[in-house]
Order: structure tokens, then sequence, then C-alpha cells
């Protein structure tokens, strides 16, 4: 903003009535911080500040005098117009010299061009001169003097050489001195030193005769010295960052020995390589929980280990950095990168490597396996970050020799682990296998103290209890390992040995998808690591591994536990356990997800192969078959172990049950149903340990229609068993009670309409006992047909019903004897 006081301008030495005009130059306007609004504020006051003086003494109210703003507006109007005049003055002076070096110019373009037009055709001429003249004196002859100048030149340089070359032979053969060699060499000029390097070389295969041994001696040193000479200035010139000279140091070496010299001393002698010495082999720098997630196959893979990871950044920075003073220093790059990345892969990172992947098998295989995948993965992506940065090509990508050289050091780097293919990623699920009690029985032989020796085994409770942890296993591992079978330290015994409890070796599905999950882990693994060469082969391998850990060893395992149980409850003398059921529809899920998990992923991955997968399916088919014929074999034995014990229920049946005397009838009338009646129907019932219950729990669908349809058709037919009590009117109504509750039982299972149906004949047997010999009697005639076959008893026919109605007690009354002589 403009300062107010470069407007005003106030006599200090006396006071006027009127104030004096404002006194302002043309640098009052042509400041950047001019404001036309402060400078009449400027004006304004300075109007009002002599009037406010004019007015002093008088009253408030007097009336506003305009003359001093009028006169302070007049007098800065005049100076306006003032400046305005000069300003225009001076914009008339610019314009005119401006037009004076215009046309100043205009001359000088117009000369220049008349100039070039005249260059032009004069050289028209003298073309059109030469081309008159014919190819002897035309523009060949030109081209040929300059190429005859050229050969003498060249002759002369070599006249010259040669001439040097014989004063050295003769300077060496005859006295043995290299004087005019180390003359030159200390002339340090760039012609000087070109010549040296052949010079020592040419003299040392022309030497003959009695010195030539002396002679070779000292040529050889000399040329040592050069050479040392030339490194010691192509290092200093490094220093300097001077790569044109580094170049020519370069080129000279190349010449003169191929360049080996040059390539290894800046390969060598690098400051990355002298740096990182001591830091490669440096201790692994990973906490034990860091080996603890990489050993958990439940884990979160951790990433790389973080000094390899440091490494292999460094690595990238470097490469590229030293890509680009490659390609400014030497006349051959290539070969120089390509020597300068071996010597990083093949000593740097492998070295660090070999450290982190020792370290990593110590503690477990499978820390082994995911620290190779992730090395492998890191360098992979530093790999393909080289390629896209171009290196000697940037800031396009790397040529195809670059690539290729990149790739071939990752191969090679890792062909000591795997052979150039996946061979190691099939440890995988063999590593794991020992991360579960129910993958593998021959793996632990150490025996196991059993919690309770009389309880009876669950499935797979064999494999869980023969688990112990392999003799020769790291603290890690075996934590671990305990830690991803569930079994916690406080179940260790001082002897090592293993206590478990009965729900240690149940199936689980939630094992069963842990286990595909470790399996989908190495499939993946596998895939990085081999680059898909033998992909079929692998993939057959980890498909063999599943169907032998998890099919045979787990899931058939314990069907085959569930079948002796079944087998066992079919011999039974007391009431059977049917507890084994509830695991069958655990170990069909299982079947399910390991079936899924190999028709989805693994036989996809062999699908190049036909012969494998051919294989993989007819394996696959065959382990499926072997489940499904022992979950039939296990519902048979079912059907039969309940069969069994129904009928030696019924055959403990009281005979005092359907005939109490007189003084059990009371009670006999208040009980609901007879012991055996309550027996039966809780060991069929819905309950948690009843057959229908634990039915329900392992199968569903068709299957669970089929069982119960197979048990309960079964059991129908026990309605003979009847016939074997003496039946009292009182015992009437208790068999009738009981038929019921069996009835109710069985229409519980609901088999369906037709089955519903069959079961009346149930109830139409119980009447026999019950109705009066003349109602009955009726009942029968009631329902008989044309043919005379049926009775009115639904199902029953006439022949069918006479062992039942001798059963009653009144069978010999009058009204009963009538009856049965009408059958």
């Amino acid at each position: 903003m403009t300062d107010r006081a470069s407007y005003l301008n106030h006599s200090a030495s006396g006071r006027t009535i009127f104030p004096k005009g404002p006194v302002f130059t043309l640098d009052n306007f042509s400041s950047k911080d001019f404001i036309v609004k402060d400078f009449i504020e400027s004006l304004t006051e300075s109007a009002q500040t002599g009037s406010r003086r004019s007015n002093q003494g008088t009253t408030p109210s007097a009336q506003f005098d305009p003359k001093p703003l009028i006169r302070s507006f007049e007098q800065a109007a005049r100076r306006l117009n003032e400046l305005s005049e000069d300003l225009e003055g001076k914009e008339n002076e610019l314009t005119t010299a401006v037009r004076r070096a215009e046309a100043n110019h205009t001359n000088n373009v117009e000369q220049l061009g008349r100039k070039l037009n005249q260059t032009i055709e004069s050289f028209n001429k003298l073309d059109t001169s030469l081309s008159e003249r014919g190819d002897k004196w035309g523009g060949n002859m030109a081209v040929e003097t300059g190429k005859k100048l050229e050969d003498l030149d060249r002759q002369r340089k070599r006249a010259m050489d040669a001439h040097f070359l014989i004063e050295c032979w003769d300077e060496v053969s005859n006295r043995g001195e290299i004087t005019l060699l180390e003359n030159l060499r200390r002339s340090a000029t760039g012609e000087g030193i070109i010549r040296l390097p052949t010079s020592p070389a040419n003299c040392c295969g022309s030497v003959k005769g009695k010195r030539e041994i002396n002679s070779r001696e000292v040529i050889e040193k000399f040329i040592e010295t050069l050479e040392n000479d030339m490194l010691k200035l192509f290092d200093d010139f490094y220093r300097r960052q001077n790569f044109e000279e580094m170049k020519n140091c370069a080129i000279i070496l190349q010449d003169f020995n191929g360049g080996a010299s040059v390539q290894a001393a800046f390969v060598n002698q690098h400051q990355f390589f002298i740096d990182r010495t001591n830091l490669i082999t440096e201790e692994i720098a990973v906490d034990q929980e860091t080996w603890m997630r990489l050993s958990d196959p439940d884990g979160e893979l951790p990433g790389i280990e973080p000094g390899l990871q440091s490494l292999i950044d460094e690595v990238k920075v470097v490469i590229q950095e030293e890509s680009a003073i490659i390609k400014r220093a030497f006349p051959f790059p290539e070969q120089v990168l390509g020597k300068f990345i071996q010597r990083v892969f093949q000593q740097s990172i492998q070295q660090r490597l070999e450290l982190v992947l020792e370290k990593a098998d110590s503690e477990s295989t499978l820390a082994y396996l995911r620290s190779l995948q992730a090395a492998r993965g890191y360098l992979n992506v530093l790999v393909e970050d080289l390629k896209a940065h171009g290196l000697l090509d940037h800031p396009e990508t790397a040529s195809s020799q670059t690539s290729h050289l990149l790739d071939q050091q990752l191969e090679e780097l890792f062909t000591p682990y795997f052979g150039g293919s996946a061979t190691s990623t099939k440890k995988s699920p063999t590593s794991l296998s020992y991360t579960s009690p129910f993958f593998s029985n021959s793996t632990f032989s150490t025996p196991v103290a059993k919690k309770n020796p009389k309880h009876t085994s669950p499935p797979s409770a064999t494999a869980a209890k023969n688990f112990s942890p392999p003799p020769k296993m790291s603290p890690t591992q075996r934590r671990m390992l305990l830690s991803v079978a569930g079994i916690k330290d406080s179940k260790t015994q001082q002897n090592g040995e293993i206590e478990l409890t009965e729900t240690d070796g149940r199936l689980s599905v939630p094992y069963a998808q842990r286990m595909l999950k470790w399996l989908a882990e190495g499939v993946r693994r596998g895939l990085e690591l081999s680059g898909g060469n033998e992909t079929p082969k692998d993939v057959l391998a980890l498909h063999t591994l599943l169907l032998t850990n998890m099919g045979e060893r787990y899931i058939e395992l314990a069907l085959d536990a569930a079948a002796e149980a079944a087998s066992a409850a079919e011999s039974s003398k007391r009431e059977p356990d049917l507890s084994y059921l509830a695991h069958l529809r655990t170990a069909v899920s299982c079947m399910h997800l390991m079936q899924s998990c190999i028709n989805t992923l693994l036989i996809p991955l062999a699908s190049t192969s036909l012969t494998i997968r051919r294989d993989m399916e007819k394996s696959r088919r065959a382990a499926i078959a072997r489940g499904e014929d022992t979950i039939n074999n296990i519902e048979q034995a079912t059907v039969d172990a309940v069969l069994n014990w129904v009928g030696r229920c019924l055959g403990g049946q009281q005979r005092t049950d359907f005939r109490p005397r007189p003084e059990q009838e009371t009670d006999a009338m208040n009980r609901p149903q007879t012991q055996t009646c309550a027996d039966i129907i809780r060991f069929l019932g819905a309950g948690p340990s009843g057959f229908q219950g634990l039915a329900e729990q392992s199968l569903d669908g068709a299957n669970l229609k089929v069982l119960l349809s197979e048990v309960a058709v079964a059991y129908a037919v026990t309605y003979r068993h009847f016939r074997k009590w003496q039946v009292s009117e009182v015992g009437g109504v208790v068999l009738a009670r009981d038929m019921s509750r069996y009835v109710d039982l069985l229409r519980g299972w609901k088999l369906g309409e037709e089955f519903t149906v069959g079961l009346e004949v149930l109830t139409e047997l119980a009447s026999l006992f019950v109705l009066k010999p003349e109602a009955l009697k009726e009942r029968i005639k009631g329902g008989s047909g044309a043919a005379g076959e049926a009775s009115g008893l639904r199902g029953v026919r006439k022949e069918e019903i006479r062992p039942y109605l001798l059963r009653r007690e009144d069978y010999d009354s009058v009204g009963m004897v009538s009856l049965l002589s009408s059958l």
C-alpha cells in the first residue's frame, strides 16, 4: 500500500489558512502497492486536517466547508496533468527509438538474405562447373582425394609406430632397457597412452637371442606396471566421476588384454561388496515368535527375513545406479553389467540366502519351505523390477540379453534347493503329517499313557493314542506340533508321553478344512517354485499324499474304528453303544471336502497330462468307494445290532406283564407301559443316545430314510412276539398300551404313507386282546370281503388271527369257542 506521507507535504515553519497541495512523482504511481482508493483518501485527509485546524474554536454545528477539498483536488489534478505530459513525451521518444531499431533490423535482414543468396548461387555454379567437367574432375575426385589423404595419414602413423617399435626393440634387445617406453608412459598424453599397450607386446614377441629371457622379463614387468597404472588411473577417474576418461582407459585395456583386468577391478573393488562383506554373514535377527509363526501351518506368512530383504532392496538400487555408470564408462557395458550381476547374485545374495535357510531348517521343515518361498517371491519381484527399469536401456525395458541373464541368475540361485523342479515342495504335506495326531500312525511310535484305559475308543482314537512326537525335533517344532494338534503342555507327562482324552481322536470338519488349507498352501508353493515345468507330476504327488494322509489315515481310519465299534455292538450282550453313528456325518462331510478339493484344485492342474489325470481320477474314485462301502457296512451292522438288542429286550418280557396277579392288577393299570417297552422306546427313541437321535445326527435325506426303514420293517414283524404270552383281561389293556407306544415311536420316524398304513396292523392286533368276544366277532365279520379272505382287521388275514386269540385267558369261554370255530 502506498505510504500516505509521500502524498502530503505540510509547512514545518509556519501554518497557513489553506493546506499546501500534495507533492508526488511518477514513482508513486509505478509502485506495485499503489491503490487509487488510498490515494484519494490521502488527498481528502490532508484537506480535512486543514479544515479542522481552521475550525478550531468554532461550535460543533459549523457547516462543512468544501473549499479546502476543492483546492486539494485542483492542485492534484494540475500535478497529474503535468505528470501525464511528461509521460507522453517519454513515450513518444521511446516509440521513435523503436521505429529506428526496427528499420535497422529490416535492413540487416535484407543484407544477410542477399549474402546468403549470393553464397548459394556461388555454390551452385561451382557444383555445376565440377559436374560439367566429368567424373575425372567432378565430385568423385574430391572423394577420392579425401580417401587418399586418409590412407596417407594411416600409412604415416604406421610408419611412425614402426619406427618407434624398432627403436624400442633395439633398446630392449641390445641394451636391455625400456627408456623410450618409460618416457612415453610418463608423458601420459592421450596418443602416448594409446600407443603404449601394443608396443611392449610387439617388442616382447620380437626379442631373440641370448638376452631373450632377460628382455622378456623386463618387458613383462613393464607391462604389469603399465596395466597397474592404467587401473589406478581408471580408479581415480571413477572416484572423480569422470566417465569419459574412464571409458578411454577401458578402451585401452580392452585392446591390451581383453578388458578382464578393468572389469575385475570395477566389480571386485566395488564399495557395495566391501560394505556388505560382514553384513552378509551376520546373525539372523529374527525373534522366536517369528519362527513360531513360520512353523505354524495355520498362521499367516510373516514374509522374508529382514536382513535378506534389506540386502535385496539395496541390490536393486545399486544395480540400477551402477548400470548408468557402466553404460557411460565402458565400451562393452553388457559384458561388465553381466559380471556385476553375477557377483551380486552368486556371492552376496547366495551367502545370505544360505544362512537364512539353514536357520529356518533348524527350526522346522515348514519354516524352511516358507522361507524358501518368500525368498523366491521377493527375488522374482527384484528381477521383474530390474527388467522394467531397463538398466542399460533405461528408460526402456531391459534387452533380451539382460533379461535372460537375470532369469538365469535367479534359477541358478535356487537350483541347489530343488534341482530345477519343485521336488522339495513335496515335503509340504509330508512335513505337516506330524502336525496332527490323526494323520499318521507310523510317524509316532512312542506309547502314550491313556487317561481312562476302560473307556470306549472313539473314531481315530487309535491314531491319537499312538501319538508321540518324533525323537529328533527342534523345540520350536515340538511346541508348534502340540499347538496345532490341540494338545497343551499340561498333558505332556515327565517321560514325554502325551495324555489324551476321548475327544482328541474324533473326526472334525474344521480339522479337515485345516488340512486342505495346508494342502492349498503346498500347491501354491509348488507352483511358485517349480515354474510349471513339472506341475502334473507334482500335483500327482500331492494328490497321493492327500489320499494317504487325509483319506486313509484320517477318514478311513475313523470309519474303520466306527466299523469295529458297530461290529462289537452287533455281538454285544449288553445294550450296544451307538455313539459311533454320530461320526458318520462328519466322515461324509470330510470325504465331500476332500473330493471337492481334488476335483476343483488338483485335477485341473494335471489337465496337461491325460495319463496322470486319469490315474488321479481312478485313485479318487477308489478312495471314495472304499469310504462309502465302509459306511454301508457300518449301517448294516447297526441295523443288526439294533434288532438283536430289541430281540433281547423282548425276550426278557415278564410273564406277569400281560397276566398280572390279582394284587398286581391295580399297579399294572396305572403304569403307562411295561418295563420292556420302556427300555425299547428309550433305546430306539430320539434322545441323545437313542437310535433315532444318533441316526438323524449321522445321516440325512435318503440315507437316513433307508436306515430307519430297515430297522422299522424288521421291527414291525416282531408282533409275533405277542403270540408267546397268555393275556388276561387287564393284561390286554397293558399290551394295547405297549403296542400304542411302539406305533407312536415308528410314526415319529416319518417314513412315508405306505409305512404308516402298515403300522395299523399293530393297532389292530392289540384290539384282539381288548375287545369282548361278541364285539370282536362283529368286528371280524364286518370287514369280510366277497371272497371272504380279509377280515375286518385291516391287513390281518383270518388264519393269522387264531394264534393271537388262543393266547387270551378266556379262550375257552363259550363266546371265544364260538368265535374260534367260525374262523
